[in-house]
């Protein structure tokens, strides 16, 4: 769990595939922020490259556990950084991922949701088809990505966060839009 001040500092960006978001933390990465990157991609890539099972086409429910991993170990590396740190997805991800494959949400993950918190408004990029793309990594079509939206903003309305719509509009438009809105809760 964090402290008080930590999770002030903590500010996630969560969406359905292809929204915009890994684009938005790179560029917030550039502005000097400190980021913690999205854990599908990567688990992705590493059960692909070992032949492993725990993949979303694969074995839903193990993927899902990778990420909870994933989420937790990044929340805990942030508590030593200092200053904001960007979070591409955060720990109630996990559980709209698993309300989306229809599948339960287990206790310790729902547990995990409640005690590894994040400033409590998130901002969520909703799905956008003029950027929207697939490939080898996302391999989601358009409406799943809608499903994959609407399952976030019940999850993070669940566990107690405001959300916060990001607007349709370029890359630097977007970073000074969660820029301004981070530095005015400081």
């Amino acid at each position: 769990m964090a402290r008080t001040e930590d999770i002030q500092r903590f500010v996630v960006i969560t969406g359905g595939p292809g929204s915009g978001k890994t684009t938005l933390i790179e560029a917030l990465s550039q502005r000097g922020f400190a980021t913690s990157p999205e854990a599908g991609r990567a688990i992705i890539r590493d059960q692909v490259a070992i032949g492993g099972q725990a993949l979303p086409w694969a074995d839903r429910q193990l993927f899902a556990e990778l990420m909870l991993g994933w989420e937790l170990r990044s929340h805990q590396a942030a508590r030593e950084r200092a200053g904001q740190v960007i979070f591409d997805r955060g720990v109630p991800d996990v559980a709209g991922y698993l309300r989306l494959s229809g599948l339960a949400v287990p206790a310790h993950v729902d547990n995990a949701a409640r005690r590894f918190r994040y400033r409590s408004e998130v901002f969520i990029a909703s799905p956008w088809r003029e950027i929207f793309g697939q490939d080898e990594e996302r391999k989601q079509n358009f409406a799943e990505a809608e499903r994959t939206y609407q399952a976030l903003v019940a999850a993070y309305d669940d566990y107690g966060y405001r959300l916060c719509e990001l607007p349709r509009c370029g890359v630097e438009e977007r970073a000074d839009f969660i820029q301004a809105r981070i530095a005015s809760a400081f």
